[in-house]
């Protein structure tokens, strides 16, 4: 199982940016350059929910309506390294931050946030606070 690593959070006001970066590591046989990789977040008393995703096979992305516009979602093959660069934040982004990645091969015929879900390896999660 991949090992993933964030950093980046913290409190911003409202307005600010933040960019959160995830590094993978381990994981023998797994190939970063194949992955299915993405943003996940848990508000306080809320289900978890899919921010964004990138395919690094053909660099789609898709994003949640509520970031289109102000996120981008970006990787860096060499460095296994995934960022989430967050501009013109809101109070209604304050949550639990956790990027997971899956095999490309094992998100076939699914969405890439339920493949993410169901066979993703996840981080242990990096606090974004949006001061308004």
């Amino acid at each position: 199982e991949v090992q993933l690593v964030e950093s980046g959070g913290g409190l911003v006001q409202a307005g600010g940016s933040l960019r959160l970066s995830c590094a993978a590591s381990g994981a023998s046989g797994f190939t970063f350059e194949d992955a299915v990789i993405g943003w996940f977040r848990q508000a306080p008393g809320k289900e978890r929910e899919g921010v964004s995703s990138i395919s690094n096979r053909d660099g789609k992305t898709s994003y949640v309506d509520s970031v289109k516009g102000r996120f981008t979602i970006s990787s860096d093959n060499g460095q296994k390294t995934m960022y989430l660069h967050m501009n013109s934040l809101k109070p209604e982004d304050t949550a639990v931050y956790y990027c997971a990645a899956a095999p490309g091969g094992r998100c076939s015929g699914y969405g890439y946030y339920t493949c993410l879900a169901t066979f993703g390896s996840f981080g242990q999660g990096t606090q974004v606070t949006v001061s308004s």
